[in-house]
């Protein structure tokens, strides 16, 4: 948790930027795992720990955005409580380590909603991602679940993801802690590397040094020879030697801030020539994306760059027979890395997603996307100092979006189907690391890279301190 006065600061400036009505904001409840007591690993809503800072179940946060008040809503524990617990502070207690005076119990939420219901004042909400938070939140506001997302806040959503995308001094201090997590976490992987090892060994040993330095993964930890499959979190395999280890995982800081990093490496520790032609391709576009990005630059345009020097790579490998200009701009390079070059990072791995792109169909806003140029829309997305975004090129050879492409006959004169034949069981590489936007350019997360070039990977690849 930061000062009380960085939540103060903050709440202050939401509700400038709103202007008008009440501001909800509902932290996240416990969700049973296979019965009521006992939960899954527990999550706040990263969007009121922004702006409330506190990381427990079942409280809400109010703001009136004209007069500026915040109050926060949750239930004391009982002796009953406690007995399971211990003691806990008082929600007063909580409310005034975070700067805020006023604090009610959970039901008390409502009658003030519905009072401002009435006297037509707008009640600004996210769209809430949790089906418990759909089913509260609309019982809260006495409207129907299905009238939960046409009465979303436009001016809160953006609002929320202009404020979390620029990253304050204290914001970027929590992201190095959390790359310190995650680079353990790497280091790890990569010495366990041999063959004969299951991939759970290595998974389990990864996040539990993510569970011991900070809160745990920012997402689950993908370790897995079949680096083609984009999120394969099945661990059974056994390690194998000639073939390559893709891990690609992350660890939150004590404060909620997340890394993201992904590294492919040989599991005998020694790249074949074709492995290691490939990674170079990969390689070389990760640090050209790194050196392109600066304040200013849109996302698309950091996007084609990946694809056209992923695309000439290609070329020089012989699986693309035309320019890379023409590859891209035919849209062949999705057969090879189908999905986006990056995305936010900060207080969730994909940052601001749950209120983004993926949220609603954001063709219906372009012109306030395009004026806004978060993250949370990435064709109108402007990078700006204080932005963190993740660089990820990756090759991937997908038997069978290779099958459907060809026998679709797309891409024809475009893509070498016949030496792609050689491909089918290569698997992937993604290489990953962050990035921060400064005032003159970007700079990566932290302060050293993981082992990056074949030889630093072949250096550590496979050998125990």
């Amino acid at each position: 948790m930061f000062s009380k006065e960085t939540y103060i600061g903050r709440r202050a400036e939401l509700c400038r930027r709103v202007g008008k009505g009440l501001i909800l904001l509902p932290g996240n409840p416990e969700v049973p795992n296979n019965y009521p007591n006992n939960t899954y690993y527990y999550r706040q809503d990263s969007t009121f720990r922004y702006y409330f800072g506190l990381d427990v179940p079942s409280l809400i946060g109010l703001l009136d955005a004209e007069s500026g008040e915040a109050m926060l809503f949750g239930d004391d524990f009982t002796v009953e409580d406690i007995i399971w617990t211990g003691p806990m502070p008082t929600i007063a207690d909580q409310a005034a380590e975070v700067g805020v005076e006023k604090s009610y119990p959970l039901n008390d939420i409502r009658a003030i909603l519905r009072k401002a219901i009435e006297q037509n004042r707008p009640v600004h909400y996210l769209p809430p991602y949790r089906a418990e938070l759909k089913i509260s939140v609309a019982d809260m506001l006495g409207i129907r679940l299905d009238m939960l997302h046409e009465r979303k806040s436009l001016d809160l959503m953006f609002a929320v993801a202009e404020m979390r995308e620029k990253k304050s001094a204290e914001e970027i201090e929590a992201l190095e802690r959390a790359f310190k997590i995650g680079y353990q976490m790497h280091m790890t992987a990569m010495r366990m590397c041999r063959p004969g090892v299951v991939e759970r060994e290595i998974a389990g040993r990864v996040e539990g040094i993510a569970k011991s330095y900070g809160q745990g993964v920012s997402f689950p930890t993908i370790v897995t020879q079949h680096g083609e499959i984009l999120h394969n979190h099945n661990h059974d395999g056994v390690l194998e030697s000639g073939r390559l280890l893709l891990v690609d995982g992350g660890g939150e800081s004590v404060e909620g801030y997340c890394s993201d990093h992904t590294r492919t490496y040989p599991v005998n520790g020694k790249f074949s020539d074709l492995q290691r032609d490939v990674y170079n391709v990969v390689l070389r576009a990760h640090g050209e994306v790194k050196d392109m990005i600066k304040p200013g630059t849109m996302y698309p345009e950091i996007h084609k760059a990946a694809y056209m020097s992923l695309a000439d790579g290609l070329k020089g490998l012989g699986l693309i027979k035309s320019t890379p200009e023409v590859a891209v701009e035919a849209g062949a390079m999705y057969l090879f890395m189908p999905h986006g070059l990056g995305h936010g990072m900060g207080m969730d791995v994909h940052d601001c997603e749950n209120i983004g792109e993926r949220s609603f169909d954001f063709s219906t806003v372009l012109e306030r996307a395009q004026k806004s140029a978060t993250c949370v829309h990435r064709a109108t997305w402007r990078v700006e100092p204080g932005t963190v975004m993740s660089d990820e090129p990756g090759l991937y050879f997908i038997p069978a979006l290779i099958d459907k492409m060809r026998s679709e006959g797309k891409f024809e004169g475009i893509v070498d189907y016949a030496a792609l034949d050689a491909f089918r069981t290569f698997g992937g590489i993604r290489i990953e690391d962050d990035v921060l936007v400064t005032e003159t350019g970007s700079r990566f997360i932290g302060d050293k890279l993981l082992p990056l070039t074949v030889e630093e990977l072949e250096a550590v690849v496979g050998k125990e301190i």
